[in-house]
């Protein structure tokens, strides 16, 4: 039987990446809440979407800084991106 994991939130909001070479607004959608985030290896995965030029450079840097609509800010590690998408998709930490 095959076992199933529960759904997390979806949590969509815009807010600012800070990474090498960029600095400015995108969108993001991030699976859970960010506010139960505490330091330790715990991550939420999530994506953010902007230009593709944008999307690109944030996962040539491979790490970099959102801020949150709510003022949070989080580290990001980015996981993926397709050539000329407007999307790129990260882990984020405390």
């Amino acid at each position: 039987m095959a076992r199933l994991r529960k759904q997390l939130p979806a949590h969509l909001g815009a807010g600012e990446l800070h990474c090498r070479g960029f600095t400015g607004p995108v969108d993001y959608e991030i699976q859970g809440d960010p506010a139960t985030l505490r330091l330790g290896p715990l991550r939420l995965r999530g994506k953010l979407t902007a230009t593709p030029e944008i999307a690109a450079e944030a996962f040539r840097a491979g790490e970099a800084e959102l801020k949150l609509e709510g003022g949070g800010a989080f580290r990001l590690t980015m996981l993926g991106h397709s050539a000329g998408s407007e999307v790129a998709y990260f882990e984020m930490r405390v």
